[in-house]
């Protein structure tokens, strides 16, 4: 199953200082050498959003080029907008970029690798699959 990655994810492994690799972004680069990774434009904009040195933008988006972003289609915004709808009616909230995932998760059969806590509780709700680390 091909593996759509949480920006959270992707900061441990591109953004912040480099100290002995976690886990979790060994996880990530195991699954970018099986080729399982994908990326939706969403996730790439907030990964590159508040880098504010022009050469750090510049390789982090040379970077990130090599992960084609997945194609969106009206059915995923309409799904993650019924997504939202059926958490809000249960008191679970969360952003739009995390329920556009879960409907990309989901129409796609992708697994979602992240570390932010509210996927679980979506999970109460939503049939998304989570991506665990093999470590």
């Amino acid at each position: 199953m091909n593996v759509l990655v949480d920006t959270s994810v992707w900061s441990l492994a591109l953004r912040r200082a480099k100290t002995a690799p976690s886990p979790i972004v060994q996880e990530l680069a195991e699954l970018v050498s099986e080729g399982r990774v994908e990326l939706i434009g969403p996730i790439r904009q907030e990964l590159l959003s508040g880098v504010k040195i022009g050469a750090q933008f510049q390789d982090l988006s040379d970077h990130l080029r090599a992960f084609p972003d997945l194609e969106l289609e009206t059915a995923d915004f309409e799904e993650a907008a019924m997504m939202y709808n059926r958490c809000r009616a249960k008191g679970i909230q969360g952003s739009n970029t995390d329920f556009l995932m879960c409907a990309v998760a989901v129409r796609r059969n992708l697994g979602i690798f992240t570390t932010d806590g509210d996927f679980s509780t979506f999970r109460r709700v939503l049939p998304i699959a989570m991506h665990e680390s093999r470590a």
